[in-house]
């Protein structure tokens, strides 16, 4: 079977920048989610990544990470908040 990924169409959603920050916080989640489930997974840091010895150097706070890392999980982040308001659903901070 052959898979072709079909997501949401965000092409023309633009984030309103009252959801800026609410996007770096949702980087910042997505980030400490992964490194729990690494550590869990017995990762540690390391000064570079090291499958056989389970060691990465992204195993650190959201705010000490590269600004090439901190990108991919705001644009991870950001492609959710679009696909929620291209759904039709709006987001309101209560």
């Amino acid at each position: 079977m052959k898979y072709e990924p079909k997501p949401i169409d965000t092409t023309g959603i633009e984030l309103p920048e009252s959801l800026k920050s609410l996007m770096e916080k949702l980087a910042e989640h997505n980030h400490d989610v992964w490194a729990k489930r690494r550590m869990s997974e017995g990762w540690t840091y390391g000064p570079k990544r090291d499958d056989n010895k389970k060691e990465n150097p992204d195993l650190v706070p959201y705010s000490e990470l590269p600004e090439s890392e901190k990108e991919y999980d705001r644009n991870t982040a950001e492609e959710v908040l679009k696909a929620i308001i291209a759904l039709g659903y709006k987001i309101e901070k209560r």
